[in-house]
């Protein structure tokens, strides 16, 4: 009986990271990965819940799916997080202009626009910065650590074109090819 309870939660702790992981696939349009990952998800959701269905009035294997759902959920959060796939704009919300920040900022490899407009009483600063999302956190200690005041807003993209990150992308390619026909040639 315990033995069951516990393939469930086993189950259920593997089922909700893989579900999590497919979900992001979709969310980032990358629809092959997502229904590789789907195959997997589905085959672990029939057999937990098959084996749930089994008896009704077992209250362990029931507890153990939610638990198990749960404790997975906190895992696949984890997992996403980690993963970090994809990019983020941050509006930064500024009194001054600062350039102090916004070469600090392109320096460290951050794509950076300005705009100036007017707030109730002045003019205000607004940097418009695109960053992978798992160079979040780096980005957020540089704003945080010369322009602790800014209010900072953001948005994940879905997609982009042009512009300073689409020209970055493609130098590094052209060095990761001529980095493989130099060790193909020798």
């Amino acid at each position: 009986m315990l033995l069951q309870a516990a393939l469930i939660f086993l189950l259920q702790i593997l089922y909700v990271p893989v579900l999590t992981i497919r979900t992001i696939f979709l969310v980032k349009n990358q629809t092959k990965a997502a229904a590789g990952v789907g195959l997997l998800e589905g085959a672990i959701y029939i057999v937990a819940l098959g084996i749930v269905f089994q008896d009704l009035s077992n209250w362990f294997n029931i507890a153990a799916y939610v638990i198990g759902f749960s404790v997975g959920l906190l895992i696949g959060g984890a997992i996403e997080k980690k993963m970090a796939l994809g990019y983020v704009t941050y509006n930064v919300n500024l009194l001054d202009k600062n350039s102090g920040l916004v070469n600090k900022l392109r320096e460290a490899g951050f794509g950076v626009t300005v705009f100036e407009g007017e707030g109730m009483s002045s003019k205000r600063y607004r940097l418009e910065v695109v960053a992978k999302r798992s160079r979040e956190e780096e980005f957020l200690e540089l704003v945080n650590e010369i322009e602790p005041k800014a209010f900072l807003s953001s948005y994940e993209l879905r997609s982009f074109k042009g512009g300073y990150m689409t020209n970055s992308m493609k130098k590094r390619w052209k060095k990761i090819q001529s980095k493989e026909k130099k060790l193909n040639q020798e």
